[in-house]
């Protein structure tokens, strides 16, 4: 009998994330499952950022446990982000769940904690098992959350389709992972990246049947083109904290986990000739349709939907070009300039729309009026987004357009232009409500909770921090080969 050593150690954060879990709804359960409790959203976000101190602190020179669980510079990364992420999530939550107490707040955080850890499980996952027990844990504690309002329609609604789609999505991820194992008699990403470009000589049917039926799957999972119809009626249905999620956080690690597998699994040249110029026109159309629609919206949640659609496409380029190490520093900087700029508009999104009772555009009437605060921070995550100087947003796309060009694709480069020319019109509108609209004759100044404060305010931070000297976190990325790797 053979016994393999395994160091159960490079799974501290992902064990101890679970644990906090369990005890945030231990506690919550023995307090009783109702009335407020803030305390048990601070629990929850310092659970968190323990894990997060575990994640840079443990293990700095990275390992595996055999073929199934990587822990290298790039899953460390993604781990950071996704755990900074949901802690800013639950700092919205707890304003929103405050003004919502029918919702069960012990449940809301601990699931909310599960789901962080699917998506850690997902970063790290070298071998097919461990990366759908990842996905999956992440996407049915997604399901819940957006139908974590149970007594209203729009929420009911906006789970079912989710569970459904959803459903669907995992069925084609399954479906094109068969074809993997059966071609290589494995599970294990090395693996089936050693005898990738053999098996493509072989069969490149199968290759591709493989490949597309699992572009489908994750397609659906980060929203792009033409699998994105879920989202508008997930998002508006969802309590915004969760719309807040789903659009960053659980996109995000979807798209990590799509360059875990498509890099080990199908990372050479034979397969990403056949298929970049189709990612590049998946890009382009997710572009074109998130912005264009974009523009009809008056519904607040709906509009940042089709935003989500239109950024994905953007996160999709790099994806269209050769993966090298300026690609992976460019998604991994836009990842975190969108992680803050849209967590903070989301911040101000949920004040404004619990305040009002609405989620219509006509919300944000004379907001500056009401909270200069809030409506300057706004105004500066907005033209973020669309790619304005000074911003963080503003770097990241000038990088993706650096690195269309330089990969001979400048017609996409043209179009991430032309699109985001286009999102400034919509962005606008919110500016124009905010400062050139009057308030309501009952709307009064707006209290600001110290939770979405905080949120905002680091979100502000580091967006304007990025938009004037990018070169001290570029520095550090480039520090790194953050392409996914096994050594």
């Amino acid at each position: 009998m053979i016994v393999l050593e395994t160091d159960w150690s490079l799974m501290t954060p992902e064990i101890s994330l679970a644990a906090l879990a369990l005890l945030v709804f231990t506690i919550d359960f023995m307090t009783g499952i109702h009335g407020k409790k803030p305390f048990i959203g601070r629990l929850a976000v310092l659970s968190l950022l323990v894990t997060a101190v575990l994640v840079i602190l443990l293990n700095p020179g990275g390992g595996s446990i055999g073929d199934l669980f990587l822990v290298d510079p790039f899953a460390r990364l993604f781990k950071l982000i996704i755990l900074i992420g949901v802690a800013m999530v639950i700092m919205i939550s707890m304003y929103y769940l405050d003004r919502n107490p029918e919702v069960y707040q012990g449940e809301y955080y601990s699931i909310m904690m599960f789901a962080a850890l699917g998506a850690m499980l997902m970063v790290s996952s070298a071998d097919l098992i461990t990366l759908f027990i990842g996905l999956e844990i992440l996407s049915i504690s997604s399901y819940v959350l957006a139908g974590f309002k149970k007594h209203h329609r729009h929420s009911t609604e906006a789970a079912l389709k989710y569970v459904i789609l959803g459903g669907t999505a995992s069925a084609f991820i399954l479906y094109g992972m068969s074809f993997l194992y059966g071609l290589t008699g494995s599970t294990s990403l090395v693996e089936i990246g050693q005898a990738m470009p053999v098996l493509f000589q072989q069969y490149p049917a199968l290759v591709g049947m493989s490949f597309l039926f699992m572009l489908v799957g994750f397609g659906f999972k980060i929203s792009i083109v033409p699998f994105h119809m879920w989202a508008p009626d997930v998002y508006q249905g969802s309590p915004t904290p969760v719309t807040a999620f789903l659009t960053v956080v659980s996109k995000l690690a979807g798209f990590a986990i799509v360059i875990r597998i498509f890099t080990l699994a199908f990372g050479f040249e034979g397969i990403h000739g056949e298929w970049s110029f189709i990612l590049a026109v998946m890009a382009a159309i997710t572009m074109i349709t998130g912005n264009f629609i974009a523009l009809t919206q008056n519904n607040v949640k709906r509009l940042m939907a089709y935003s989500g659609i239109a950024q994905a496409g953007y996160l999709l380029v790099p994806f269209a070009v050769v993966l090298g190490d300026f690609s992976s520093t460019v998604i991994v900087f836009y990842s975190v300039a969108y992680l803050m700029m849209t967590l903070g508009a989301f911040a101000v999104i949920t004040l404004v729309t619990e305040d009002s009772g609405m989620t219509d555009i006509s919300s944000f009437a004379g907001l500056y009026y009401r909270s200069p605060y809030m409506a300057i921070a706004m105004t500066v995550f907005l033209v973020s987004l669309g790619g304005l100087p000074l911003t963080a947003g503003f770097i990241g796309k000038v990088n993706i357009f650096i690195l269309a060009a330089a990969g001979d694709m400048l017609w996409l480069a043209i179009i991430m232009i032309l699109t985001s020319v286009v999102s400034f019109y919509y962005y606008f509108g919110f500016i124009k409500q905010m400062f050139m609209t009057e308030p309501r004759p009952n709307d009064k100044e707006l209290f600001v909770p110290g939770g979405l404060l905080t949120v905002v305010t680091v979100s502000l931070a580091v967006v304007l921090l990025l938009g004037i000297a990018p070169n001290l976190l570029l520095d550090i990325f480039n520090q790194y080969n953050w392409m996914p790797s096994f050594n």
